[in-house]
């Protein structure tokens, strides 16, 4: 039997990420994200946006991708971004001994979607792939992680008589 767990997002940031550390020297970064469904309105007949709020966590993995210390250090309440990860299903018992849950996503890859504030120069709207892998030393906000350096040629595109099939 096929699985798949995979949710993709775009929307804003609810509120700064909040980062807790394990004394295995783990990290995870925890923040709000909201994205809107449109719903229409039975009354006027109108197309209104309705607010989901969704619990995201983001953890920093031994192979080398440290996803809770990029969110710490860029990410910003009210930021637009496309997130992309899993679902995550949390139990708990709370104190007055009440069984509780709630689902979360847990990000595996992003992309910025908005300039940094106060941004220069090439810093725009990102439109490129999206982030997977740890950053290069050199990465701030409105860039992407894994989009290729300027050393890397593009291949110009195909005319109509080079398509193999």
């Amino acid at each position: 039997m096929a699985n798949l767990n995979k949710v993709m997002l775009i929307g804003r940031l609810t509120r700064d990420p909040e980062v807790r550390s394990f004394a295995t020297g783990g990290k995870v970064a925890s923040f709000g994200f909201a994205v809107n469904n449109k719903r229409k309105n039975q009354q006027t007949g109108q197309w209104d946006d309705e607010a989901v709020f969704i619990d995201m966590e983001a953890f920093n993995r031994q192979t080398g991708r440290q996803l809770a210390d990029v969110i710490e250090q860029y990410f910003r309440k009210g930021q637009q971004y496309f997130i992309e990860g899993h679902l995550k299903f949390d139990q708990w018992t709370s104190k007055d001994n009440e069984k509780r849950s709630k689902l979360k996503v847990v990000v595996d890859n992003f992309e910025f979607l908005e300039p940094r504030p106060g941004g220069g120069p090439g810093d725009t709207a990102m439109r490129g792939p999206r982030a997977e892998a740890s950053p290069r030393p050199s990465a701030m906000p409105g860039t992407t992680f894994d989009e290729p350096g300027p050393e890397v040629e593009h291949p110009e595109p195909r005319g109509e008589e080079e398509i193999p099939f």
